[in-house]
C-alpha cells in the first residue's frame, strides 16, 4: 500500500498525528502495526507518535486483538474524556448544536428556530446563547474543558477572514467574520467556521468511508451544494468554492434568472427553491421544500414529476463530475435526498453519463447521518484544530 503522507498536504510530525487519529477514527487501522502499514512509516515511527498522543490523553488502549503468530497486538481507540467542542450547523430557518467529545462522539444535540436573513449579529446571538447554555450543563463543569468550537454556514466561505463571501440568500453576512464574532464570547478557544457542504462532506466520508477513499456529498435542498473529499481530506479548492455546482449552466435552464444574478443556473430548476416556484408558478399552493416533498410523498403528479426531474437535472451535471473525479461514493443530503424518486434519477442519470470503469464500484445513496452530518463534520474539523495546536 502507498503512504498517504506525501498526498495531504501536511508535514513532519504534525501530519502522522492527524493521519494516526483519523485512522483509529475511522477503525482502518486499529494497532500500530496496522498504522504502521496503512501510513507506510517505521513502526518506531508510529510508536513515538502514539506514545505522544496517549500523553495528551487523546489515544487509549483497549485490550488486545487477535494473532495469527506472536505477539498479540494491543488495540487502540480513542479517548472518550471529558474535554468537548461545541458545533453547530446553520440553516435558513433554524439552527442544528451539538456537544462532541474529542474522539468525534456525539452526546447531545439541540434545534432552535432562527433566521438567517435577520443578519450575523441577530442570528450569532442566538448560538452563542445557545451555547453557553449546553456549556453549561455539560457533565463534570468543574473539571471539563471546552477545546472548541466548530460551525457551518450556509453559504461560500472564507479561510482568510472566517465568514462567509458572496453568499446569495444571506444579506448583510458578506464580508462579516463569525470567526471574530464567536472568538468575542469564547475568548482564547480554536474556531473552525467553513460551508455546510464541506462539514457535511467530512461528517459524511467519516461515517462511511476510510482515510485512504475519495467521496462527494452532494447537500440538495432549498438550494444545491457539494463537499469533495480527496483521500480523507476536505479539498476547497483554490478559492474555497469547489464543489458549487448550483450556479452550473445548462440547457433546460434556459433563461430563468437565479439568485446568483446569473441565467440558466442548475438551482433554479432543481433546487428545492426551484420547484417551489415551479409548482407556484402552476398553481400549486406551497411554501418551502418541505411542502414539496410531502407532495411528491402522497403521489402529487405534478410535484412527483418536478422532482423526478430535478433528480435527472442534478445527475446531469453530476455525470461530468463523477467522470473526472472518479469518487468511491456520492452521497445525497438535504430534503430532496429524504424523496426515493429523486435519489433514484440521480442515480439513474449518473449511471448513463459516465464510464462504466467510474461507476463499476461506485455507491450512490442517501447519506447516513441524517441531520446530525454538518455537526460531525463540524467535529472533525475542531479536531483537527486542536490537534495541530497540542503538536
Amino acid at each position: 500500500m502507498s503512504p498517504i503522507g506525501p498526498r495531504t498536504g501536511v508535514h513532519g510530525n504534525e501530519q502522522y498525528t492527524k493521519q494516526i487519529i483519523d485512522l483509529i477514527a475511522s477503525g482502518t487501522a486499529t494497532s500500530r502495526s496496522e498504522i504502521s502499514r496503512a501510513l507506510g512509516i517505521a513502526p518506531s515511527t508510529v510508536s513515538l507518535r502514539v506514545a505522544e498522543l496517549e500523553r495528551r490523553g487523546l489515544i487509549i488502549e483497549r485490550g488486545v486483538g487477535s494473532s495469527s503468530g506472536g505477539r498479540k497486538p494491543r488495540i487502540l481507540c480513542l479517548r472518550e474524556g471529558t474535554d468537548f467542542a461545541v458545533v453547530a450547523d446553520l440553516g435558513g430557518q433554524h439552527a442544528r448544536i451539538g456537544r462532541v467529545d474529542l474522539a468525534g462522539v456525539l452526546h447531545e444535540t439541540a434545534t432552535f428556530p432562527v433566521r438567517i436573513n435577520d443578519g450575523p449579529e441577530a442570528t450569532l446571538r442566538l448560538v452563542c446563547a445557545a451555547f453557553a447554555e449546553m456549556i453549561a450543563a455539560a457533565p463534570d463543569a468543574a473539571t471539563s474543558r471546552l477545546r472548541g468550537i466548530g460551525i457551518a454556514l450556509p453559504g461560500p466561505t472564507s479561510e482568510e477572514f472566517g465568514g462567509v463571501e458572496l453568499p446569495s440568500r444571506m444579506p448583510g453576512w458578506q464580508g462579516f467574520s463569525v470567526r471574530d464574532r464567536l472568538a468575542q464570547e469564547f475568548p482564547g478557544v480554536p474556531i473552525a467556521v467553513d460551508n455546510d457542504a464541506n462539514l457535511m462532506a467530512l461528517g459524511e466520508h467519516y461515517a462511511q468511508l476510510t482515510a485512504e477513499q475519495h467521496s462527494i456529498t452532494v447537500k440538495a435542498g432549498t438550494a444545491i451544494g457539494s463537499g469533495i473529499i480527496v483521500r480523507g481530506a476536505l479539498y476547497r479548492g483554490a478559492t474555497g468554492a469547489a464543489g458549487d455546482v448550483t450556479h452550473t449552466r445548462i440547457s433546460a435552464a434556459a433563461s430563468e434568472p437565479c439568485s446568483c444574478g446569473n441565467i440558466g443556473c442548475l438551482e433554479t430548476v432543481a433546487s428545492g427553491a426551484g420547484l417551489v416556484r415551479q409548482l407556484r408558478e402552476r398553481g400549486v399552493d406551497v411554501e418551502t421544500t418541505s411542502d414539496v416533498i410531502e407532495l411528491a410523498r402522497n403521489a402529487h403528479p405534478l410535484a412527483t414529476t418536478l422532482v423526478r426531474t430535478a433528480g435527472t437535472y442534478l445527475g446531469e451535471v453530476l455525470s461530468s463530475v463523477v467522470n473526472f473525479f472518479n469518487p468511491d461514493a456520492l452521497f445525497l443530503t438535504g430534503g430532496m435526498a429524504s424523496c426515493e424518486p429523486f435519489i433514484a434519477a440521480v442515480r439513474s442519470r449518473v449511471y448513463e453519463g459516465c464510464h462504466p470503469l467510474v461507476t463499476r464500484n461506485l455507491r450512490i445513496e442517501a447519506a447516513s447521518t441524517g441531520p446530525d452530518a454538518g455537526l460531525l463534520g463540524a467535529a472533525h474539523l475542531v479536531r483537527e484544530k486542536v490537534e495541530l495546536l497540542d503538536g
